[in-house]
């Protein structure tokens, strides 16, 4: 046998939420099943988005833009922020690894919460980073236990904003509070992959603090509210440094020509946005009652899912609930084996998911 790297040996690869391909040919199911095990916009993509590949499919015979011109320009107009200050990626998963690729040696310290998104932890072995994790604090992020972990050994540090499964948020004061903490030496991750479902005045404005702070990168992507999860399209905001060198890692053509082209248009799709918010924002609503009504815990979410609790292993409710033609994810990988992270549907999808509940329970 051939051996592994050793920072290898110990990664457990990303679990995807279930294809609903896959749960047919594993079930034979006949009837119409439902995946809200991932965290897509069940309103589809952006039709803006749709239109412009319709429209340029024809190209695809062609490299794409490697510098992603157009996309950046788009996005530089939306938020105010000079294209050298703006890189793009295969989703906001690649300029994770990109971060690190760039600058973990090995031995490095990087601090996260646990749980956290899990890819986090994935790139942290990959690149023999040493991981230290700090335990969540009632489903959120300790940012005082995060403060105090920092030391001459810290090279990165990722707040995930709001967190990846609990859904919960940092507010402005704690959020204001901890970078003061963060050295110029060490880069603060802050992921917004969600940003877009919430509006709340507790909610930091991440980019205000580029201006002052050289050393944070904000990552957005294009995978949740703008339904195009399957272009896989991710960007981030930090100084010309951190992007420089974030270039310097990457493979040539990371973004396809389709990807540039419907997320360039995706960005002037602001009827479609608000429409997905006001969905998860009444499917919340909806699911919060239901869920109570069946006596289920749960932890209420900024994001576009929601963390079920049970009184049983998880992972039942989630193959009783398959064979019923409904994927919810489970988060064993989480250390999280009575819960399960379930995506917010459609008005149609969220009464299916509770009638599949009470039926099992």
């Amino acid at each position: 046998m051939i051996e592994l790297r050793n920072f290898v040996k110990n990664i457990r690869p990303y679990k995807p939420g279930k294809p609903i391909e896959e749960v047919v040919r594993e079930l034979g199911i006949k009837e119409e099943i439902i995946k809200l095990s991932s965290n897509e916009n069940p309103l589809g993509p952006s039709p803006k988005a749709v239109q412009a590949i319709k429209e340029k499919i024809e190209n695809i015979n062609i490299y794409p833009d490697d510098n992603c011109f157009y996309l950046k320009k788009k996005l530089s107009e939306k938020f105010n922020i000079p294209p050298n200050n703006i890189t793009v990626g295969s989703g906001s998963v690649e300029l994770i690894e990109l971060i690190f690729k760039a600058y973990v040696n090995p031995g490095d310290e990087i601090i996260m919460s646990d749980p956290s998104f899990i890819m986090y932890k994935i790139a942290c072995h990959i690149f023999g980073g040493k991981r230290i994790a700090i335990p969540l604090k009632d489903h959120a992020h300790d940012i005082e236990t995060m403060a105090k972990a920092i030391n001459r050994r810290t090279k990165i540090i990722i707040l995930d904003n709001p967190i990846n499964p609990t859904g919960t948020i940092i507010r402005n004061d704690k959020f204001n509070y901890f970078i003061e903490k963060v050295p110029e030496n060490v880069i603060l991750v802050v992921d917004e992959a969600y940003k877009e479902y919430i509006e709340n005045e507790n909610y930091p404005n991440a980019i205000d603090s580029l201006k002052k702070h050289e050393n944070i990168i904000i990552l957005h992507t294009f995978s949740k509210i703008y339904g195009l999860a399957g272009l896989r399209v991710g960007y981030g905001f930090s100084s010309t440094n951190i992007i420089a060198a974030l270039m310097k890692v990457r493979l040539p053509f990371n973004v396809n020509r389709i990807a540039q082209i419907a997320t360039t248009a995706a960005l002037d799709d602001d009827e479609f946005v608000k429409k997905s918010y006001k969905n998860n924002e009444a499917g919340k609503e909806f699911l919060y009652k239901e869920l109570k009504r069946l006596n289920l815990k749960y932890t209420p979410t900024y994001g576009n899912f929601i963390l079920v609790h049970f009184e049983c292993e998880a992972k039942n409710v989630f193959q009783a609930a398959q064979k019923r033609g409904v994927i919810l994810r489970t988060i064993l990988e989480y250390g999280l084996p009575n819960s399960l992270r379930i995506t917010i549907g459609t008005p149609q999808q969220n009464k299916r998911l509770i009638e599949v509940l009470r039926k099992i329970i």
